[in-house]
């Protein structure tokens, strides 16, 4: 009996320890939680050799796939220029997918060359299209002298008059189209006794043709609202892959919505009868005024909200069907629409935002450049992307990331690590870096590069020590991409009054650039909310139709729940979305209004009929009449919460904040999964964090994971006031993952927490450098009484070298038994790789360029070797200083962050190696 209890009990470890095995490893690695590039191919000069290279080069790195995005060509290699879908690109882009397939990686491709979608296949009647208006006065019984046709000369042969209506001082509208002749002479008299405003309507053409277009690529840019243009668009690769038998690539990408005052299209004036219920010609004034008064800011408003769902259903729709017809996928930036990006964005299968620039993070030690644009991609625009793929079950956001960080050659690693933790706690969690240009092995180096990139390629010096970055980003991704997501909270994208606010022109786009100055009051909502300790996803209008309630809370169509729904002191709402809300309240919804009830309905169709019932629906609301004091009322099974102060509101719905955020100050994303929930958190400001943070969640056990190292551990927690706390430390600049479990208590060895123990050494005297790579070469030994940028030694190579130095310091340490110790690099120009005793201790590549060394330690005499990588910032300086012509490259051979001409000879050296002070830490292991 007791053999048998105790095989039981062996049985049972063993089972739990199979079990806790499986939830407490590092997630399953795929191609998809590795970063990705977007590789441009200039001129589609591309072979079989220098592919296999090229790919091979990215694979051994870290890199998971390639999003071809043919360009303009290297001057002088015409000749072996490919042209765009021709049976030679194809047979190129068939033997890319199959060594990509070798090599573990994948393939997506731009449908089409630069930007946007367009080519020599577009005619003209295709091409974007645009409305161009002209206005003539006439009095009662005159006869109009001039002809009605378009005056500006480059339209003349394109444009046509679609419509011509006169509008009578008393508010008569008449359509005299009819009435103009071929030769554009108005056969008509105005009826005496009035003045009359004729508005002509042309259909004209933007003429834009697609920018940085790679050869085969050239042409007309496409007319998205066009349904059977695009559609003759889509065709073009129908013949293409089915004429040269390749299988379709692994997605479709689309960039950003650059289609420059692309207007109209023929058929809109009869979709926006059949959607907005009225004849838009009969209010062509309106159409044309600022939207200043009331009836003019509805017309514009309906204008606005037709062109977003002829756009939505023409092109992104109709592009998503036609990719899943042929079994990939489509990755779409839809910002710089004229629509409302969230339903864009829902309407793909990938839906990718963009950072532009950099942020001015308070980290110690974080590079900076004198060299900088502000990021246009802050957490409230790179959130349109994430919340359309939380609220519609999507599995990916993915990013166009690093765009302008700093200028070309000045980027370092360190700057990245900042900018992609805040990309991960905005939601997204597919990484594409803008990106790596195709070179030949033997291009003399900096090799073809692409004038807007970060460059993430061989011939850039950070590439060396990048796969350390890659492995950071693979180790987060793997945890982002699983389980389903946990945001708090969904708040309303109040679109009508963002469109009644964007006055002036009738046609008007959503950038990333300036939204947070176009938007304001919505933007600052998003970071009030979000300084609380609470995290949110929007929601448009259209999918609050399609959410549900679900044991109290609020189920997106996408199967997402929410424990509440925030209208951000919205006034315009459409009758049906208030009635939806109304309803979902009654259903067992928390509803919080911020500031006020929504006061009228958008649009002009139908107005008084939609202002009484919208009326009849208010008066099911609560009856509040001051928010200025939290309120919280039951309507049906749900509550309505009204205030003024995101501070009071939110608490009152029952969701538990994060103080990580709302009293430490950090960042993070939570998501759940089968047995919990998982965090990243990142400190992105000088703040430290060592003591217990009180988590949003219960639960029974915790682990942390460190994407830094690969090392985890079960993580110290505790029960306090009915909540649960975990003991964390972060330093300014790290970052953690936390995976919590609900009802499990795990076994697995525990993570190490330290405290400094008082003592440190500091190494100073007695370095030795050496390079062990340099452009130009460099064979001096240096012996270093202090440490600082080798660009101030007194060699000229020195300051305008691109290369490794090895520091090499010889130094007696007694070494107590059970200690551990830090080592600290202090500045680093731009990555160190270190090494004690000659083994590895790690690669730094971004703050803090701290490391453990205890292990590695020993009693007596050690060796510590570092290997310090600059930029190439001092080379390519250096290049434009003595006249080398590198910039080979048929368009844009080089622009400033500014988008001006550019070169680099005023630079002066940018500070290289270890400046130090290098520290070693004692540690005292805690038990929290």
């Amino acid at each position: 009996m007791k053999k048998l209890l105790l095989a039981v009990i062996l049985l049972i470890t063993f089972i739990n320890c199979t079990q806790d095995k499986g939830i407490t490893d590092w997630p399953e690695v795929t191609k998809e939680a590795k970063p990705w590039t977007r590789w441009w191919w200039m001129g589609s000069d591309v072979d079989s050799v220098n592919l296999t290279y090229n790919l091979e080069e990215m694979g051994r790195a870290g890199i998971g796939g390639v999003e071809i995005t043919p360009i303009y060509g290297v001057k002088g290699r015409e000749s072996h220029y490919i042209d765009y879908l021709t049976p030679k690109w194809m047979q190129m882009l068939a033997f890319t997918e199959s060594e990509a397939s070798r090599l573990g990686m994948a393939v997506d491709m731009n449908m089409g060359t630069g930007w946007p979608f367009g080519g020599p296949e577009i005619t003209i009647e295709d091409a974007a299209t645009k409305a161009i208006f002209q206005q003539y006065e006439l009095k009662g019984g005159q006869e109009l002298k001039e002809s009605v046709q378009v005056k500006d000369d480059k339209q003349k042969e394109v444009a046509y008059l679609s419509k011509l209506i006169a509008y009578s001082s008393k508010g008569e509208k008449l359509d005299i189209t009819d009435k103009v002749g071929s030769d554009g002479k108005l056969i008509w008299i105005a009826p005496a006794g009035d003045n009359y405003n004729l508005v002509a309507l042309f259909i004209g053409k933007t003429f834009q043709q697609v920018k940085r277009a790679a050869p085969g690529g050239q042409g007309y840019v496409l007319n998205h609202f066009d349904a059977d243009a695009v559609q003759r668009y889509f065709g073009k690769f129908d013949k293409a892959f089915s004429d040269n038998k390749i299988s379709f690539p692994h997605s479709f990408f689309n960039d950003s919505y650059e289609v420059y005052g692309g207007d109209w299209t023929p058929d809109l004036l009869d979709q926006f009868e059949r959607r907005r219920g009225y004849k838009l010609q009969d209010y062509f004034p309106e159409l044309l005024g600022d939207g200043a008064t009331g009836i003019s800011a509805r017309v514009i408003c309906d204008y606005r909200e037709t062109v977003g769902d002829i756009l939505r259903e023409n092109f992104t729709q109709a592009w998503t069907t036609w990719a899943h017809l042929h079994n990939t996928t489509t990755k779409n930036q839809a910002h710089g629409s004229p629509a409302n990006l969230l339903d864009l964005y829902a309407a793909v299968d990938i839906p990718e935002c963009e950072s532009f620039g950099i942020t001015d993070f308070d980290i110690p030690y974080l590079r900076k450049d004198s060299i900088r644009k502000e990021n246009d991609g802050d957490p409230t625009t790179l959130k349109y992307a994430s919340s359309a793929a939380h609220i519609t079950g999507k599995k990916y956001t993915s990013s166009e990331t690093f765009t302008w960080l700093t200028e070309h050659f000045r980027t370092s690693l360190s700057q990245c690590k900042p900018e992609i933790d805040q990309m991960f706690t905005s939601g997204v969690n597919h990484v594409y870096f803008h990106g790596s240009t195709y070179s030949p092995e033997d291009a003399a180096w900096p090799g073809w590069k692409f004038y807007a990139s970060v460059d993430m390629s061989p011939t850039n010096s950070i590439w060396r020590d990048a796969p350390a970055f890659f492995s950071y980003i693979t180790r987060i991704q793997s945890f982002l991409q699983e389980g389903a997501p946990d945001n708090d909270f969904l708040l309303y994208l109040p679109m009508y009054d963002i469109w009644e606010g964007q006055r002036g022109k009738y046609f008007t786009t959503f950038a990333i650039h300036g939204m947070r100055d176009r938007l304001p009051d919505f933007c600052g909502a998003v970071e009030q909310i979000m300084a609380n300790g609470y995290d949110l996803d929007y929601i448009s209008d259209r999918f609050i139709q399609t959410t549900t309630i679900e044991n109290g809370l609020l189920k997106t169509e996408g199967g997402t729940t929410y424990k509440a729904l925030i209208l951000p002191a919205a006034k315009l709402i459409p009758l049906e979305t208030l009635a939806r809300i109304q309803k979902l309240a009654e259903q067992g919804a928390t509803v919080i209004f911020a500031e006020q009830y929504p006061s009228d309905v958008p649009g002009l169709s139908n107005l008084e009929e939609r202002r009484a019932k919208f009326t009849s629906v208010m008066k099911l609301f609560p009856d509040i009449d001051s928010f200025g004091k939290v309120s919280v009322n039951v309507s049906g099974k749900g509550k309505i919460i009204t205030g003024n102060d995101y501070g009071e509101i939110l608490p009152a719905c029952g969701a538990d904040k994060e103080i990580f955020v709302s009293e430490l100050g950090g960042q993070l994303i939570r998501r759940k999964n089968a047995t919990g929930y998982h965090y990243f958190f990142t400190m992105l400001k000088n703040k430290r964090v060592d003591d217990w943070v009180t988590l949003g969640v219960d639960a029974e056990s915790a682990m942390f994971f460190d994407p830094m190292t690969g090392q985890k551990g079960k993580a110290a927690i505790r029960k306090r006031n009915g909540k649960t706390e975990v003991y964390m430390q972060l330093q300014p600049g790290e970052s953690i993952i936390l995976k919590t479990f609900t009802n499990t208590k795990i076994t697995t060895d525990s993570w190490n927490y330290y405290q400094p123990a008082g003592n440190q050494t500091e190494l100073k005297d007695g370095w030795e450098m050496n390079f062990v790579e340099s452009e130009p070469a460099i064979d001096e030994t240096f012996k270093l009484h202090t440490l600082g940028s080798w660009t101030e030694l007194g060699n000229n190579n020195l300051k305008r070298n691109m290369g490794t130095a090895r520091y090499t310091m010889k130094f007696n340490f007694k070494k107590p038994a059970n200690e551990e110790y830090r080592l600290c690099l202090g500045d680093v120009r731009e990555s160190a790789r270190v090494r004690v005793n000659g083994k590895d201790a790690g690669t730094l590549f971004a703050v803090p360029f701290e490391t453990n060394i205890g292990q590695l330690l020993v009693n007596g005499e050690n060796t510590l070797e570092i290997e310090v990588t600059n930029l190439p910032a001092n080379r390519i300086a250096d290049f434009d200083k003595r006249g080398i012509e590198w910039r080979i490259f048929r368009e844009i051979n080089f622009v400033s962050i500014t988008y001006k001409d550019v070169r680099f000879d005023t630079w002066n050296p940018v500070p290289s190696g270890l400046l130090g002070p290098v520290t070693i830490k004692e540690l005292r292991k805690i038990q929290p």
